[in-house]
């Protein structure tokens, strides 16, 4: 009988089940038709005849269709199970691509992205939440760690190869392939368990809207979403800068990030269950705006690369650390909170590229780098005082 019982307590420990695995291969290869385009879009954009102002709306426009469309897929998934909306979201990512082969003027992509923002939204939202549920407790920050290397993972392959791709031979067979990538990731997402609901009654769909937001996680959510902020404008606008530069792969740049992220998370991801998190973030914040003030000096590839690497490093525990954190602050990871704070680095990433492109005419690109250094300044007192203060009166 004990033999049973830790055997029982063993697979419910097990980090590594067989739909933890199927649902963190299938994000991965969403993920990297994604992030193929962080890169390659806003050079896709300006050979259209965009200009920068357009650039960073096309950009921004998917991280506030995510937005408003999070808050609606976390009360779906009180209703529906995580795999339909994973399925559903895939569907719509693939045609999104297909159809930016069709679509060549500004309002044409401007639905067109729009759509890739719900899509995104879905499945995003949808795969942590199922990753989330498949994890024991005592593992949750190493969990964690791992499904979010998945991003960083598709970012060191689809970063330059995307670009190459499309150098090489034109965007068509750029989004052909990537769509191709998302069927992939669709029939890997058929095989995961479809995770019955606990109550899909009248009374739990009339009691659909109640769980749009949860309102408990907002304000720890708001320091990662001025980091998003931060990066987002970073994604959109480093490759024109490079380009600039006479740096022929800015790709190479979000493949340093990925390769420092990949290597802390894969052997480092334990001390999320370990060392406080409130400094760990902090620290973090530090490391990122210390690699934007280098990046607004930086040249070259080799200083890029560079830069790349500590802001890597910066990045590698700043997401699963702030997710944990906010969880832990508002004591809910279900769908509703899921999408709460991930709706957090959807407006950072939508208001970074729009208020940025706004400023680069005026500034110039190192000074607008400067500029987002010091907003990691701004998030730094916030932390301290609205966040770090707040939580510790919550839990004396």
């Amino acid at each position: 009988m004990r033999n049973e019982e830790s055997l029982s307590q063993a697979a419910a420990d097990k980090l590594f089940t067989h739909d933890f695995v199927l649902v963190f291969v299938a994000f991965f290869l969403f993920q990297t038709a994604y992030m193929a385009m962080i890169p390659t879009l806003p050079v896709y954009f300006n050979k259209l005849g965009s200009n920068e102002n357009e650039v960073g709306l096309l950009v921004g426009i998917l991280g506030i269709a995510a937005l408003v469309s999070r808050f609606f897929v976390g009360a779906i998934l009180t209703v529906y199970s995580e795999k339909k909306v994973m399925l559903t979201g895939i569907t719509l990512f693939a045609g999104s691509l297909l159809l930016l082969i069709v679509f060549r003027h500004f309002w044409p992509l401007f639905i067109v992205r729009i759509v890739q923002g719900i899509a995104f939204a879905a499945v995003h939202t949808a795969a942590f939440t199922y990753a989330m549920k498949t994890v024991s407790p005592s593992h949750q920050g190493q969990g964690l760690a791992y499904f979010t290397l998945s991003t960083y993972l598709a970012m060191g392959i689809s970063a330059p190869s995307g670009i190459s791709l499309a150098n090489r031979y034109n965007f068509i067979v750029f989004f052909v392939t990537f769509a191709c990538l998302c069927l992939c990731s669709f029939l890997l997402a058929c095989m995961i368990k479809n995770r019955k609901k606990m109550d899909t009654s009248e009374q739990n769909f009339n009691s659909y809207f109640v769980h749009l937001i949860e309102w408990r996680i907002v304000v720890p959510a708001i320091s990662a979403m001025i980091q998003m902020f931060i990066y987002g404008a970073v994604s959109a606008f480093f490759p024109l800068y490079a380009l600039m530069c006479g740096v022929s792969n800015p790709g190479l740049f979000f493949s340093a990030c990925a390769l420092v992220t990949i290597m802390s998370r894969a052997f480092g991801g334990k001390i999320l269950d370990i060392y406080n998190k409130e400094t760990m973030i902090e620290v973090l914040i530090l490391i990122m705006m210390a690699a934007l003030i280098l990046l607004s000096v930086s040249k070259n590839l080799p200083m890029f690369i560079l830069v790349g690497l500590i802001y890597g490093t910066g990045m590698a525990f700043f997401m699963p650390a702030s997710m944990l954190h906010a969880f832990e602050y508002s004591g809910a990871s279900d769908g509703p909170a899921v999408a709460t704070f991930n709706a957090s680095y959807d407006i950072g990433m939508a208001l970074g590229p729009a208020v940025m492109g706004l400023i680069i005419p005026i500034t110039g690109y190192p000074i607008m780098f400067l500029c987002l250094a010091f907003i990691c300044i701004i998030d730094l007192f916030y932390f301290q005082f609205c966040v770090r203060k707040h939580d510790s009166t919550n839990f004396l």
